[in-house]
């Protein structure tokens, strides 16, 4: 049972590995050919193949250079360190978990607010998912400035673009978690004389969390893209993003997708953590897991 679960990942994995080996042997070829001609050398294909997997900086790095850059930025630096991708991680963690929550929050009111008011869901949801069009390189700089204008930099600015990515999967999603009873459960509830604070309690609301905790996994996962946008166009010394911004000025390819696997072994962390608490209470509630 074991390895017939097994064996498909490790399929895939091969085919990507040997896919990405492939790919860093095609584009750094040419680089290392011209080299190798200034220098007035001969190499044979092998050799070639060799040398494009051992390059400092280039086009696209071998895998085992990432792996080791990984590691050596992860595990062989102080965490405390600017140098330390663990240093980096931590201030867009923090950023972007601040931002899901808020996010989540605001989503959660939106959708509650919707459900209860026609006014709202007639006015308000054309706009939220109007919101979503707005390209976030876009906004990113103008809610940088305006946060900067009012004297406020670092963590909140960065919080604020990711609650507006993280709110509208999360509005969505609850939107439809809390008007998935069917109508015999409301006629039931109406037949008991529950008032709408009861309906909500009693029975949209336990009905609407398998869908909350679908949508939230999308909204922590985009949050963190949204931690790492904020940090692109405000020159930050820290995080995921500036790490990003200061490799690719010193062409340091190696560093850029160290720091790319580092975001999204985060985010596959957040996402499964999210998954599992929503697992747990589905249980405790007798819910089913739902998608969005």
């Amino acid at each position: 049972m074991f390895a017939r679960s097994i064996l498909p990942i490790l399929t895939v994995l091969f085919i990507i590995l040997a896919a990405w080996y492939a790919g860093t042997v095609a584009l750094n070829w040419r680089i290392e050919a011209e080299r190798f001609e200034r220098m007035g050398l001969e190499k044979s294909t092998m050799e070639m193949v060799q040398a494009t997997m051992a390059m400092d900086r280039p086009i696209l790095p071998a895998p085992h250079q990432v792996w080791s850059e990984f590691q050596v930025s992860v595990f062989g630096r102080d965490p405390s360190s600017p140098r330390s991708l663990v240093f980096h991680a931590w201030i867009t963690l923090s950023s972007s978990l601040v931002g899901f929550a808020m996010g989540t929050l605001l989503g959660i009111l939106l959708a509650v607010g919707i459900v209860h008011s026609k006014v709202l869901d007639k006015s308000l949801l054309p706009w939220i998912i109007a919101s979503q069009t707005i390209p976030i390189l876009a906004i990113a700089p103008m809610i940088i400035i305006v946060f900067s204008t009012l004297g406020v930099q670092g963590l909140i600015p960065k919080a604020f673009i990711s609650t507006y990515l993280a709110f509208f999967p999360v509005a969505i999603g609850m939107t439809k978690g809390l008007r998935s009873p069917e109508a015999m459960h409301l006629d039931l509830m109406h037949t008991y004389n529950a008032t709408r604070s009861q309906t909500f309690w009693k029975l949209r609301l336990p009905a609407s969390l398998p869908y909350l905790f679908a949508s939230m996994k999308i909204a922590v996962a985009i949050s963190l893209v949204g931690a790492i946008v904020g940090e692109l166009p405000t020159g930050a010394q820290g995080g995921i993003g500036a790490r990003l911004l200061n490799s690719s000025y010193y062409g340091q390819t190696i560093q850029i997708w160290a720091a790319l696997f580092a975001a999204a072994f985060m985010s596959a962390l957040l996402v499964y953590a999210i998954g599992w608490i929503g697992t747990f209470v589905n249980k405790r509630m007798g819910a089913r897991e739902a998608s969005v």
